[in-house]
């Protein structure tokens, strides 16, 4: 089974994040320019919560707030937040995600923050884990 460290590696380990000080607005712009679905929220190197589309339409666009006016900590979802470590694998991941309803998994290791997974990375890794062990047994099979 593939480990999340790997996947960060094969990934890359970019964290795009906001302070719970700015306003929505530039969440969403910065989510539509880097084209992910959540945001971490830091106060330095802290996490203090995560801001996904799903935060905005549930408490900006169906609450009549404003965007602009409204501060990113008014909607994230604040710590404690679900993580994973490098050493948990892509399947614990699934679990996680398809248990607790989620789709962003911020990975973090001795209270630093490593990147983050969305729920199509851990898709495609289980597919590319799939399609390895059907080859390996197609092998198997015919040889």
């Amino acid at each position: 089974m593939i480990p999340v460290s790997q996947l960060l590696v094969e990934k890359g380990s970019d964290i795009y994040s906001l302070k719970p000080s700015d306003p929505v607005i530039e969440g969403i712009r910065l989510m539509a320019e880097k084209s992910v679905g959540a945001l971490l929220v830091m106060e330095g190197d802290a996490l203090v919560g995560i801001l996904s589309e799903r935060d905005y339409a549930r408490k900006v666009i169906l609450l009549g707030r404003s965007s602009m006016d409204t501060p990113v900590s008014a909607i994230m979802t604040p710590a404690p937040l679900i993580t994973v470590k490098p050493g948990n694998n892509v399947r614990e991941c699934m679990r996680l995600m398809h248990s607790r309803r989620i789709r962003h998994l911020p990975v973090v290791e001795n209270d630093k923050v490593l990147g983050v997974l969305s729920i199509g990375d851990i898709v495609r890794a289980i597919i590319q884990e799939q399609d390895a062990e059907i080859q390996q047994l197609t092998q198997y099979i015919a040889g």
